[in-house]
């Protein structure tokens, strides 16, 4: 069994380079809000399966339940920035539920992942696996254009980053 990973990244010296002038806090902030961004790619692919797949007859949406969250749990304990992407609202019904757009929608698992008398009509695991070149190129153009900002708000006030 593997006791580690090792990951060297070639032919990038250019973004190499960048990110050692810029401190830890503005590489931080940066790769938040390029993780958002390229997360929210994968998001919008949900609420569109999502339509596509929503019973219009109903007034629950899967699509508005569609969501991005911070994972703080996982940033205190490695100190990774990481985002959750899914659903919200929970896998049971409460007593007199809402019928509002946004009212839970349990019944999203089902379609996603099939039951013994219904295939599966995968929307969330979808959508992550056909944008992934996508997100991955949004993450490392925002992520640039971030470190880029930062740079040139560091030289002009006065080389200090």
């Amino acid at each position: 069994m593997a006791d580690g990973i090792e990951v060297q990244i070639t032919g990038i010296e250019s973004l190499k380079q960048k990110l050692n002038e810029v401190n830890y806090d503005l590489k931080r902030k940066g790769g938040r809000a390029a993780l958002r961004k390229a997360g929210n790619v994968i998001v919008n692919q949900i609420k569109s399966n999502a339509l596509r797949l929503d019973d219009p007859q109903t007034a629950r949406s899967i699509a508005d339940n569609a969501a991005l969250r911070w994972n703080g749990r996982l940033f205190k304990q490695t100190g990774n920035p990481g985002f959750r992407i899914g659903i919200l609202q929970g896998a049971k019904l409460k007593k007199n539920p809402s019928l509002a757009a946004d009212a839970p929608t349990p019944h999203w698992r089902l379609l996603e992942f099939g039951t013994e008398k219904m295939s599966p009509k995968p929307l969330v695991r979808a959508a992550a696996t056909s944008r992934m070149q996508e997100v991955i190129a949004t993450f490392t153009t925002e992520y640039e254009k971030s470190i880029d900002r930062a740079l040139r708000r560091a030289r002009r006030n006065g080389g200090g980053t």
